[in-house]
């Protein structure tokens, strides 16, 4: 049964602890819809479109990009926050704003930038989607950023070290004090492990790099696959492969649901600052299903993840991003005329960590094809 009224341990945009810049509330819309709607706005949202989950974008037209992965992210956390009686538009705005951080070419991407910057801070993409919703996005005449309620930069800050915590003001104390936060943001974190551990295997399959074989070596897989073929006994391979994953994804909600329900009914919360003050997230599995999600991890590290053509695309990623950074870092004038005025000043203001932070920045928007053909671009010119 469908409920639509909110759980007095919901977040309200009513009561929302507002945003950084003060702004008339708007007409028409809560103030969570508003912030949804400016991620779908943003630029770093459009990018996403051509951002690699596993596969490089060119790989194929039918593998996950961000941009489809941040939307079916949004879909399961909206389906646990309806069924729990908690605000589904704050859940929306956080998975659609959770990944806008990423650097071309998935984690290979990331990791590459991080070698690149451990002298000066290192790079970490949940840190990054705060830094673009706080003061990268540049789309309104008011204030830098989108400007988003402090709920939804809660969502989008799913860890951090309490180094960096405390240069975050309101925003890093749940880190120093070992708090928890809303129960939308704990709904899209693991919405989100459950969107890309199902769809990287729908990837993997699809791609041919991993087999149907090698997946009913994991027992919750290998359930879904002999009811679908007792079920349907001529069912065609590639529809057999998505029937298994809807099955996989709405038992995996089916018990996220069941199973917060209880924690949450145990833990008795009155407002949603009795949740943040839980001790451990209200949100969870039950232990047969933390084990499933486990075992797919390492099953998607083992055969997909490590496999030699995602391997490929890796050592391209590590190199391109390694080129680029140091081909801009070297030379501020290989830049955009307005980032490399942003390098010079933050150069003089903040050193070479603030120099490499701009940088850093620039090349993290980067979509696949784009880093790829600048890279091209910026070779000939050697």
């Amino acid at each position: 049964m469908l409920r639509t009224r909110l759980a007095s341990y919901a977040a309200r945009s009513t009561s929302s602890r507002g945003r950084r810049f003060e702004e008339p509330g708007p007409d028409y819309r809560s103030e969570f819809q508003r912030d949804r709607d400016r991620v779908i706005h943003s630029t770093a949202f459009r990018r996403l479109v051509y951002k690699t989950q596993v596969f490089v974008n060119h790989e194929g037209d039918l593998y996950r990009t961000r941009l489809t992965h941040s939307l079916e992210v949004a879909q399961i956390a909206r389906t646990v926050a309806r069924a729990m009686q908690l605000n589904e538009d704050l859940v929306e705005a956080i998975s659609l704003a959770h990944d806008l951080g990423h650097t071309p070419f998935g984690h290979a991407g990331q990791d590459a930038l991080n070698e690149c910057m451990r002298e000066y801070g290192g790079f970490e993409h949940n840190l990054q989607s705060l830094r673009v919703v706080d003061l990268l996005e540049e789309s309104y005449a008011s204030f830098p950023g989108l400007n988003l309620t402090f709920e939804t930069r809660e969502g989008i800050l799913k860890h951090c070290s309490v180094r960096n915590a405390r240069e975050l003001g309101e925003l890093g104390v749940r880190f120093i004090e070992r708090q928890q936060p809303g129960l939308e943001a704990q709904i899209a974190n693991i919405a989100d492990e459950i969107a890309y551990n199902n769809h990287d295997v729908d990837d993997g399959l699809r791609s041919g790099l991993i087999t149907l074989e090698q997946l009913a070596e994991i027992p919750f897989f290998k359930e879904q696959l002999d009811w679908v073929r007792r079920q349907y006994p001529s069912i065609a391979p590639s529809r057999a492969n998505r029937e298994v994953i809807r099955r996989m994804i709405d038992v995996l909600v089916s018990d996220l649901i069941q199973i917060s329900e209880d924690c949450v009914r145990e833990a008795a919360p009155e407002h949603i600052d009795d949740v943040r003050a839980q001790a451990v997230p209200l949100i969870r599995f039950s232990a047969p299903f933390v084990e499933v999600q486990r075992t797919l991890k390492e099953f998607l590290r083992s055969h997909l993840y490590t496999h030699p053509r995602v391997a490929q695309m890796t050592r391209q990623a590590h190199e391109t991003i390694g080129f680029l950074f140091d081909a801009f870092f070297a030379d501020f004038d290989r830049l955009p005329v307005e980032h490399a005025a942003r390098a010079r000043q933050d150069q003089t203001t903040k050193g070479r960590a603030g120099a490499a932070r701009v940088v850093a920045d620039y090349v993290a928007g980067m979509t696949d094809r784009f880093a790829l053909q600048t890279r091209e671009a910026l070779a000939g010119l050697k």
